[in-house]
């Protein structure tokens, strides 16, 4: 298992999303994905599940400092006073004093983004928060971000699997030396089912899954958070990070990216998607 750290913040290059976990299997499989080897948990305040992410923290064996932790904030608390209540309110929950990386969880549609990244500023001047980024951002609120930030933006976490088009993103958080997270990098199970990603599994002995997230991390600055609610399928996961794809197997799989796979698009939060 070869996790490395991407980026300025040196964030664990495989992270365990905790998005749509059944409420009451959440302790348990945070506290069973740090058992496995697991350094990096992501949540959110609208995944309505911080206070049980935290008690899965303090059930595990691991020092709150070999622990990279992050959690999101949506745009109805981005107003500079909301903003840093909301993230207070998620450190209660957490039952921490810091979080490793707070992220804008969408954009705001009414709050300038420069007005929330103040607020994001203060939160890393008082020690509450690490290091500061944004997620499901365009590339100009990107810039935007990156400007108003007293720190280096530490990453960017969008919709990324073998099925979605982000090239164009992904190259520009590149040439910035951004980081890129990719949520949903299983397709919300789509990938097991891919004709190309399961001929490719078979070559090397694992399964469709195990191929996207490798080739998420193949990427520069690329960082997977996959989500299970299954104790068995951390192990594989981890697995991933091992897998050595070849240049022709990478080209295929980027071939069957479009804009057409995109799948998280909500219709009150979603951007003018780049």
């Amino acid at each position: 298992m070869s996790i490395t750290l991407i980026g300025p913040a040196q964030i664990p290059s495989l992270g365990f999303g905790t998005f749509q976990l059944e409420q009451d299997t959440v302790a348990d499989m945070v506290a069973a994905a740090l058992s496995e080897g697991f350094r990096h948990i992501d949540t959110a305040q609208a995944y309505e599940n911080e206070e049980q992410v935290g008690k899965g923290l303090r059930r595990a064996d691991v020092r709150r400092d070999d622990l990279f932790l992050t959690t999101k904030i949506l745009p109805e608390h981005f107003s500079p006073e909301a903003f840093i209540a909301a993230a207070d309110a998620s450190l209660k929950r957490l039952g921490t004093d810091y979080v490793d990386l707070l992220l804008l969880h969408w954009p705001s549609k009414e709050v300038p983004i420069a007005e929330t990244i103040g607020a994001l500023n203060d939160l890393i001047s008082a020690g509450k928060v690490r290091h500061g980024g944004v997620s499901n951002f365009t590339m100009d609120m990107v810039d935007q971000a990156q400007a108003a930030l007293n720190t280096p933006l530490a990453a960017n976490q969008i919709e990324l699997h073998p099925l979605i088009d982000q090239t164009r993103m992904i190259a520009h958080l590149a040439s910035k030396g951004i980081p890129v997270e990719a949520y949903s990098p299983l397709a919300q199970g789509k990938v097991m089912k891919n004709a190309m990603l399961r001929e490719i599994a078979a070559v090397h002995y694992a399964s469709p899954a195990q191929i996207a997230l490798a080739w998420v991390l193949t990427r520069p600055m690329s960082i997977a958070l996959p989500r299970t609610g299954n104790k068995n399928r951390l192990a594989d996961n981890l697995g991933a990070a091992d897998i050595m794809l070849s240049a022709e197997e990478i080209a295929s799989i980027d071939a069957l990216g479009s804009a057409e796979g995109r799948l998280v698009s909500p219709e009150t939060l979603a951007p003018a998607w780049d």
